[in-house]
């Protein structure tokens, strides 16, 4: 259906008239998830000084998945938030002219994956036959699971999917009422580990290994807001890539400043958490060479095509909708090392 022009309008009135507000500062940034090891690099670049220093005061707001992230970008509500493009993919073929797309990859390996317990049969993608498979249905790695299945050759027909909400998923898993679960990688691992699921008892599939070709998280933008405040998006990925950097390097300060806004968190399992995604999901071989933010052209069209494999786009897919990069620095600032 197309999106709400009634929405839109209204959004981008109030990006018009919300214009000197954002370019005196104020930068709301909705992520996609909860407070997290993952979230430190952006609490370390507040704390840094990298987004004042960009002239901007960066509010930051946890989130409940990706369809939580998306609509409140594309109706005006946050200019700026984290969620997982493929993800955006879908919400820009159902809502077509939302003013939303991604500007900055950051999980250049998606953190989708299939969680299970070795002790419950669980160590490869053809042991999901015959076992119950807990999935939230608004999750991510769940979306990305029929690509998975087709990769790997396993029969969906023979897995009982049970619909679980986020705060049962682990749960339900660690007390053995399900076999495995959807999830990112190291969100589900290390609450399982805090569920007191020994580490050798988890397996991880993460989907990337069994040939499912899309990229992940990414910083996006209200195309409104970015339209009229080019240099202010162009200040905060600029203070993003710094805060990644900085995490890469001294993971325990950026963990610090996680702490202050999540002071309940185990510093060492959102240290874990943080270090996970960042050898699996953020400093891949791409990354390494180019920098961060970037996408490679021939992969994005691979990902799309794996995409139209599992999901009927209403509209042909374009994948200039979904990434622009004309924000990104161009000073050498997205190296990381």
């Amino acid at each position: 259906m197309l999106f709400d022009k009634t929405i839109r309008a209204a959004a981008a009135a109030a990006a018009l008239i919300a214009t000197p507000v954002f370019a005196q500062t104020d930068m709301p940034f909705a992520l996609d998830w909860k407070f997290e090891g993952p979230a430190a690099p952006y609490f370390h670049a507040l704390d840094a000084g990298y987004f004042a220093d960009a002239g901007l005061s960066v509010t930051i707001s946890e989130g409940a998945g990706s369809l939580d992230a998306i609509p409140k970008v594309a109706t005006g509500a946050f200019p700026i938030g984290f969620a997982d493009i493929n993800s955006l993919m879908r919400f820009l073929d159902q809502n077509p002219g939302a003013p939303v797309t991604a500007v900055m990859m950051v999980y250049d390996k998606p953190p989708f994956a299939v969680v299970g317990r070795k002790s419950l049969g669980v160590t490869t993608p053809a042991d999901l036959e015959g076992k119950i498979l807990g999935a939230p249905p608004p999750d991510g790695a769940w979306a990305q699971f029929p690509i998975f299945a087709a990769e790997t050759g396993i029969d969906s027909s023979k897995i009982t999917v049970e619909p679980v909400g986020f705060p049962t998923r682990e749960p339900m898993l660690a007390g053995g009422n399900v076999a495995a679960i959807t999830g990112f990688s190291f969100s589900s691992t290390l609450n399982l580990k805090r569920l007191g699921v020994p580490a050798d008892d988890i397996s991880v599939l993460l989907m990337a290994d069994y040939g499912v070709d899309l990229y992940g998280n990414a910083i996006i933008v209200n195309t409104d807001f970015a339209a009229a405040n080019p240099e202010l998006v162009k200040g905060f990925l600029d203070a993003v890539a710094k805060g990644w950097k900085d995490a890469i390097a001294t993971p325990d300060a950026a963990i610090s400043a996680l702490l202050k806004r999540n002071p309940a968190a185990d510093a060492a399992l959102e240290t874990e958490r943080l270090q996970m995604a960042i050898d699996a999901n953020v400093l891949t071989g791409f990354v390494m060479e180019n920098g961060m933010g970037s996408i490679d052209a021939a992969r994005m069209a691979s990902a799309i095509e794996q995409t139209k494999s599992v999901y009927a786009f209403q509209n042909e897919p374009d994948a200039s909708l979904y990434f622009d990069s004309s924000f990104l620095p161009a000073d050498g600032s997205l190296m990381l090392k």
